[in-house]
């Protein structure tokens, strides 16, 4: 299975408008590949706080309509990474879209952890309830979201779920990198999965962002590493490897927490 990771520089002075139709050009660019991924809130900028009322948008909106046609024409699966949703009954969510390669929505995401603390995106988005996982031809994949990374809980239950690769669009900060790289690493080998985080690249309102998008095999070898600056990362991989792997050493089978409610 081939995979790019599209790390774009989400940068001031482009429009969202444009910003969508230069993400759909270099989808474009993919055809040929199987999965293309772009990162968390690449249309705003993930710490551009001030902007996600201003630029949230439905489910199927502008965006949702550029990325599938996108998806339609590359042929490829498409994780179009995240926006600012604006649910018909008022909240916003970080949620992500998952297209097939004819143009149809497969998943929809709404981020679970938010970051922030008592700001920012955790006081202005509300959280979203659903593991999401999707099938393609030859793997599953688990859908998680940035801040998400931090929470092994949520990975451990895709995996229930039949997760064999984890996708994590990011918009990670470059100041916290070494915990991107260590996290992706870890929940590799703690699930025996492939690993495919993106990240953006740029300053988002001012926060210089990671980059280094990163693949990660079941084993926690890393496959391919992106830099800082807008770069896409594409890489072959075997998603038969995780099965193989876990029946080399099926550390899963071994799990003695989480699997029934403990005894009073």
């Amino acid at each position: 299975m081939r995979a790019s990771l599209i790390q774009i520089a989400v940068e001031e002075g482009e429009s969202v408008a444009d910003r969508r139709q230069r993400a759909a050009s270099l989808v474009r660019e993919q055809a040929g590949a199987d999965l293309v991924v772009l990162p968390e809130l690449w249309t705003t900028g993930a710490f551009a706080y001030a902007e996600f009322g201003l630029e949230a948008e439905p489910l199927e909106g502008s965006t949702y309509e550029v990325m599938a046609k996108a998806a339609s024409d590359a042929g490829v699966w498409l994780h179009a990474g995240s926006i600012p949703e604006r649910d018909p009954d008022g909240p916003l969510y970080n949620t992500s879209l998952v297209f097939s390669p004819s143009g149809e929505l497969a998943a929809a995401y709404r981020k679970i952890h938010r970051f922030g603390f008592d700001k920012g995106e955790a006081v202005l988005m509300s959280a979203g309830r659903d593991l999401v996982t999707v099938r393609l031809p030859g793997t599953t994949l688990g859908v998680a979201t940035c801040y998400d990374l931090r929470f092994p809980e949520l990975f451990r239950s895709l995996v229930d779920a039949g997760a064999e690769t984890l996708v994590i669009p990011a918009g990670w900060p470059e100041r916290r990198r070494a915990h991107w790289t260590l996290l992706a690493q870890a929940r590799a080998v703690e699930n025996q999965a492939f690993v495919l985080a993106c990240g953006t690249a740029g300053t988002h309102a001012g926060v210089p962002q990671a980059g280094h998008s990163i693949v990660v095999d079941p084993w926690g070898e890393v496959l391919a590493e992106a830099g800082a600056g807008e770069e896409i990362l594409t890489v072959d991989f075997d998603p038969a490897k995780v099965t193989a792997t876990r029946e080399q050493f099926p550390a899963l089978k071994d799990r003695m927490l989480g699997l029934e409610p403990p005894r009073r």
